[in-house]
């Protein structure tokens, strides 16, 4: 059943995020989708197979002036993604998220997904920065391996 992975992956993004509980979050549904897809086609990639997604990561490139607002908490990540010009000049990528299902984790999906996302991103935008807001250790160190891959500086959100 191809919608098996999907139906799991949703799962997990809300047990882990809980984003129906906290509208400051993103939580992804059609018009976010749209949003992000309008910003840049890279913001949104996924690894399938025949069961469907087993990994998600979702990057937002934005500005310094938005993310600096948001690193000092005065914007959450919906109000990143509102302040965020579509077809601007991005100089900073949020690495918003990354979901792996289980059996497929340790496998290097997130850390390849998300410096593709940026490569792509690159192509077009002067990159100086990657930020991030830290959920877990893994995160953490998702972040940090690929800023280091991309050669980018890493700064962080610590209200967590």
């Amino acid at each position: 059943m191809p919608q098996e992975n999907l139906l799991r992956m949703i799962k997990l993004a809300e047990e882990f995020f809980a984003t129906k509980n906290d509208p400051t979050q993103l939580s992804i549904d059609e018009h976010v989708m749209a949003q992000l897809h309008a910003v840049h086609p890279a913001t949104i990639s996924q690894k399938k197979t025949r069961k469907g997604p087993v990994a998600w990561v979702l990057v937002i490139p934005t500005t310094s002036q938005v993310m600096k607002k948001f690193l000092k908490g005065e914007y959450n990540e919906r109000e990143l993604l509102e302040n965020t010009p579509i077809g601007g000049t991005y100089d900073t990528i949020y690495l918003c998220s990354a979901l792996v299902l289980p059996e497929y984790r340790r496998k290097g999906l997130a850390k390849e997904l998300t410096i593709k996302s940026i490569q792509s991103i690159r192509k077009k935008h002067p990159i100086k920065h990657l930020f991030v807001w830290e959920f877990s250790n893994e995160g953490r160190t998702l972040a940090q391996m690929v800023a280091k891959e991309v050669g980018l500086p890493l700064r962080r959100r610590l209200d967590r």
